[in-house]
């Protein structure tokens, strides 16, 4: 089945990292890959702006994301990749939001800042704000510069609270079968031992995982999210993070704390959230 892929880019170095990223990752698989450029990303600074303005812009936004789809044909070895490009007057969100619906995005994939984040900001505010307001597609967010490793182990933190069904699983399940990786379920423990109906949601999940190369573990509770997530990372040689977003869940608490709002969250690896939204059939 032919997968739609969406690469926002504000053409920083940031945003190829990610676009090399995807073409490596779908590397033997179909798919149409749309390059969208969102131009409120410049305009947003500006109290007013016309129409002939608006509209050079775009035009120099189409000129650069052609030179881009050149560029990816270069490098892109898979005649199975078709690319496309969009570009959009809105902001940043409601353009991915609108590609999204029209374009049937099965995956959005970006770099964790853009060409104006400040250096020290690594998890840009960009990148922060469509990860906690998308709410109907999954987001692969790649770190800048990172080299390509087939993601044969997945890491899937959660605290069992959450009843996860069989479909909210799909998005993981087709990741998993990408390379055939190992996923594995990392819970952190708040209090030591699971109740009885944390212990049955891990029952549960193991059950839906049955047909999946996967295993359990579990970590100490640390007074920082972060920490424990790059602790796992390293221990468990992890290549692709797993985090589904519903409300007070992981994601929302890492995303909340102190440290992320001072100088971002830079995570290790690439870092896939899916939203708590009905999967696509």
């Amino acid at each position: 089945m032919k997968k739609h892929i969406l690469l926002p880019t504000d053409f920083s170095d940031n945003a190829w990292s990610a676009i090399v990223y995807a073409l490596k990752l779908f590397k033997d698989e179909s798919c149409t890959i749309y390059f969208l450029h969102a131009a409120n990303l410049h305009l947003s600074a500006m109290s007013t702006s016309s129409n002939t303005h608006l509209k050079t812009i775009l035009d120099n936004a189409v000129t650069e994301l052609l030179e881009l789809k050149s560029m990816a044909e270069t490098v892109n070895c898979n005649a199975n990749h078709q690319f496309e490009i969009i570009t959009s007057k809105d902001q940043l969100l409601e353009a991915i939001e609108m590609a999204v619906k029209t374009y049937q995005i099965d995956l959005v994939i970006m770099g964790t800042k853009g060409a104006t984040g400040a250096q020290e900001f690594f998890f840009g505010s960009h990148t922060v704000h469509v990860l906690t307001h998308l709410n109907d597609c999954p987001i692969l967010v790649v770190p800048d510069e990172f080299d390509f490793v087939p993601p044969k182990q997945l890491a899937f933190p959660t605290d069992y609270k959450h009843f996860f069904g069989a479909q909210e699983l799909n998005h993981l399940k087709q990741f998993a079968a990408l390379y055939d990786s190992k996923i594995r379920v990392v819970c952190i423990l708040e209090d030591g031992t699971l109740t009885e109906l944390e212990a049955y949601n891990k029952s549960q999940l193991d059950n839906y995982l049955m047909n999946y190369d996967h295993s359990f573990h579990f970590m100490p509770k640390y007074s920082k999210k972060t920490k424990e997530i790059n602790d796992f990372i390293k221990a468990l040689d992890i290549d692709l993070l797993v985090i589904f977003r519903y409300k007070h869940n992981m994601i929302e608490r890492i995303l909340k704390e102190p440290v992320i709002k001072k100088i971002g969250f830079q995570p290790l690896i690439p870092f896939l959230v899916i939203p708590n939204a009905p999967t696509k059939q």
